[in-house]
């Protein structure tokens, strides 16, 4: 059993955009640069969670990407669903075709842990992980490096006499 990377990256983006929801719109770029994933990839992600109403998109200058609801009521499971990603223990995708096209011994139980799983991600909001501590460090962090890359570029270009005004 394990998580793949879209379903990871899906929380992921959504919990930076959640941390900068006060900022406006939140650029798939900037998520890319402060998380290291690429952009042609959020773009896939975003388009299916524009698709069940996690997300909307603004156009236009200083467009991106808001959060649709609060973020209260926006849970981890319904974030990693959107993107059709699942926590499956089981060896199966719950076919129940696991031993020779038969229910295996176990099947129940990887069931049972599954849906204990899920359950779990449905409990924490997107709320209660940007009240961690910890996530709020790591986001500092984050920002504090982008914008030191953003000024050293920017320095590069203005001693080198490229800078445009």
């Amino acid at each position: 059993m394990r998580l793949t990377t879209k379903g990871r990256y899906a929380v992921t983006a959504m919990l930076d955009l959640a941390l900068h929801e006060g900022k406006g719109p939140i650029s798939l770029a900037d998520i890319s640069e402060r998380q290291g994933i690429s952009l042609s990839y959020l773009e896939q992600l975003f388009a299916k969670l524009r698709r069940n109403e996690l997300v909307r998109s603004v156009r236009g200058p200083g467009g991106g990407y808001q959060l649709n609801r609060e973020q209260a009521v926006i849970n981890v499971a319904e974030v990693i669903d959107a993107v059709n990603e699942s926590v499956d223990a089981t060896g199966c995708q719950r076919h129940g075709d696991c031993q020779s096209g038969e229910i295996c011994l176990t099947h129940h139980l990887w069931c049972d842990l599954s849906d204990q799983i899920h359950g779990f991600l449905r409990s924490i909001s997107l709320a209660d992980l940007v009240a961690r501590k910890d996530v709020q460090n790591i986001s500092e962090r984050q920002d504090r490096v982008n914008l030191d890359q953003i000024m050293t570029g920017s320095d590069t270009l203005a001693l080198s006499g490229k800078a445009s005004v």
